[in-house]
């Protein structure tokens, strides 16, 4: 019996009438293959996933093939955006077999869900030099039944693996290793395309950040251009959706071209921050129609009825990748006439033999920036062709709300409002907040995943990390107390319930959760920032924002910690480096006094990468370490003091004294 048709997941109801005996990750699973006395098959994916549709039309679907599966395992499907824990166990298990990772994840576990093999995408016949589905299948269950001591030795030596953390060496990092990483970093940037060299090409936002920090730290243009290349050829490529807006996952090419289709909101919302600093930096249109465009996507097609942002958008329509977002040179020149047809399809790189396995993704590789005239003129044509498109066969939506994931919206929407001029955005952010804040949350714990009704709870280390930036940079932007409430809130969940103390990092799990074979504690970052980067992060502008003593301890205690783990791989821990950068050279900005409007605005101004804002509102008082304490206290004007650590400059009174002080602070 299919069990999949009440799940909340839209990957698992993707699956519902599959033929396959599916059953949802929980105990009951497990039960019935001690019960039964057989391995488990574990398929995790997600429903944007163009592999997973592939394998489940081959395979899933298939009377024969499914008849060999209930036959031999217990089916387990699970939706790794629902389970990042789950995910992260098994995927780091295949890894640990020496197998590139990728979903769908096909792995084979004990009935006590302990590893012993896997793989990816298998196909059902023989091909691309792997062996077929069926096949694997009856391989798997022979060694299982005949050859118990192999499985148990592969399981245990898996087990073993997974129970290695991260340690600390015992070293630090300051500020020249920090110049050092950079400039290492600016040397493997691809000088011609952008990115990181090579292909498939990923944005890789914490990265791009870091290449950032170190550009405004140490003044180095090369990185600066490289950071800004790489924003200009995504802009331009057809990894954008030059029409909808917003950014697909990845390029399969080095150029930006040809994008993997499937929309994810993670990847949006983490580029709207690098584009709003982009814009704010050099004030060039393709930065800021990028940012918006990313905005009027979230608005048009992510937005929940609850005000929170979808998951992401499939990469499929009609049973083929892509078929959504591509065109014909025909279809162009019919819906436009044949003069603006031709101008956008010679703007566009749109051809009648196609740029892409004879159609056409839109993009500006070729052509490139244009004057405001023609971007103007552009536009509506976009529009119309917008128009068309919105009657095709849509790409399906997952709609679930994921904590973690609206965190980072909320964070890049409100930190990108100020630079880009929207401060509306600020009211999409504060929706979207209250609905993980009140309807996802109990005593205080987030839940991870919404839909239909239905909570996973607890949440992970990410969503209440993502949850508590987010807190701090509405607390920023609006100056109520409340948000800060939260974001010390989260705070402490996190240290009491997360934070393991024999290695001084995150799990992903809370102390209570359902237990896996191992309690997963990675710190390095993926397609999202680590929960361990986040919070540090959050760590260090709480202390900024309050002047608390204690909050400084805090922040310098975990970020000790996690710098000791991130000098082994530091490429791959660049959110906890960014962190580090924060704490070493970021500002806390005190904006206090009657009519103090103006300069607060002016704050929100400067670029996030570098300050935290406070605006003291009567009746707030001050930490009793705070550095402005008594200073601020002093006159009703408006006024601005700019602390580096626990000292603080004297105030400044106009905007234009706020932007030299900080300016001056912050010189390399």
């Amino acid at each position: 019996m299919n069990r999949l048709k009440d799940a909340s997941s839209p990957y698992l109801l993707q699956h519902r009438d599959n033929p396959v005996h599916w059953w949802e990750w929980g105990p009951e699973a497990f039960g019935e293959a001690r019960r039964r006395n057989k391995p488990v098959l574990i398929s995790i994916g997600y429903a944007a996933c163009h592999w997973c549709h592939v394998m489940a039309h081959e395979s899933f679907e298939d009377e024969t093939v499914a008849a060999v599966m209930n036959d031999l395992f217990v089916n387990i499907k699970v939706d790794r955006e629902e389970r990042p824990d789950v995910d992260h166990v098994y995927m780091s298990a295949l890894q640990a077999l020496g197998e590139h990772g990728g979903w769908p994840l096909t792995m084979f576990l004990t009935a006590e869900g302990e590893p012993f093999w896997g793989g990816t995408y298998f196909p059902k016949e023989p091909k691309f030099g792997r062996p077929g589905f069926v096949q694997v299948l009856r391989e798997i269950a022979r060694l299982y039944r005949d050859e118990p001591e192999r499985i148990r030795h592969n399981s245990e030596a898996l087990r073993q693996h997974l129970a290695r953390t991260a340690e600390a060496d015992g070293g630090a990092l300051g500020r020249e290793d920090l110049d050092r990483l950079g400039a290492r970093l600016t040397e493997v940037m691809d000088a011609e395309h952008g990115g990181l060299t090579g292909a498939p090409k990923f944005p890789n936002p914490p990265i791009l950040e870091y290449l950032l920090r170190h550009a405004r730290r140490t003044g180095d243009e090369t990185a600066r251009g490289r950071f800004l290349l790489t924003l200009q050829r995504m802009a331009l490529g057809g990894i954008r959706d030059h029409l909808g807006g917003g950014f697909a996952r990845y390029s399969v090419d080095e150029q930006w071209l040809v994008p993997h289709f499937e929309k994810m909101l993670y990847d949006n919302a983490q580029l709207l921050e690098l584009y709003a600093l982009a814009f704010a930096g050099t004030g060039r249109r393709l930065f800021s129609d990028a940012a918006e465009d990313i905005v009027a996507w979230l608005e048009r097609e992510m937005t929940t009825a609850e005000g929170a942002f979808a998951s992401s958008l499939d990469a499929d329509s009609e049973g083929e990748e892509g078929r959504f977002y591509v065109w014909s040179d025909a279809e162009v020149r019919e819906v436009l006439g044949e003069e603006d047809g031709a101008f956008f399809c010679k703007v566009y790189d749109i051809t009648p033999g196609g740029n892409w396995e004879g159609t056409n993704i839109p993009n500006r590789l070729i052509s490139g920036e244009a004057p405001e005239p023609v971007e103007e003129r552009l536009e509506a044509m976009r529009q119309k062709l917008l128009e068309r498109r919105a009657g095709r066969e849509k790409p399906g939506l997952d709609d679930k709300i994921l904590a973690d994931w609206n965190g980072l919206t909320i964070a890049a929407l409100v930190r990108s409002a100020p630079l880009l001029h929207h401060p509306e955005w600020v009211g999409l952010a504060r929706k979207a907040y209250r609905f993980i804040s009140e309807s996802m949350s109990r005593d205080g714990r987030l839940g991870h995943s919404s839909r239909a009704g239905s909570l996973i709870f607890p949440g992970f280390a990410l969503d209440h990390a993502a949850m508590m930036r987010a807190a701090l940079a509405l607390h920023e932007a609006t100056g109520e107390n409340a948000y800060l409430r939260d974001a010390e809130t989260w705070r402490d969940i996190l240290l009491q319930e997360y934070r393991v103390p024999e290695s001084g990092v995150l799990a992903m799990t809370a102390r209570e959760a359902d237990p896996l074979v191992v309690r997963p504690q990675p710190t390095h970052d993926d397609a999202v920032p680590n929960a361990n980067g986040v919070f540090a992060e959050a760590l260090v502008r709480l202390a900024q924002i309050t002047g608390s003593q204690a909050d400084h301890e805090r922040a310098e205690e975990v970020l000790a910690r996690l710098v000791g783990i991130a000098r082994s791989a530091p490429l791959g821990h660049t959110s906890i480096l960014n962190a580090l950068d924060l704490h070493l050279r970021g500002l806390g900005i005190l904006v206090t006094g009657n009519d103090a409007e103006a300069l607060h605005e002016t704050a929100l101004r400067l670029p996030y990468l570098d300050r935290s804002v406070r605006r003291l509102r009567e009746g707030d008082v001050l930490d009793a370490h705070h550095p402005a304490r008594a200073l601020a206290a002093t006159g009703e004007g408006p006024r601005a003091l700019v602390c580096a650590g626990m000292r603080c400059s004297l105030p400044v009174t106009d905007a234009d004294a706020l932007r030299a002080r900080v300016q001056e602070m912050l010189a390399p």
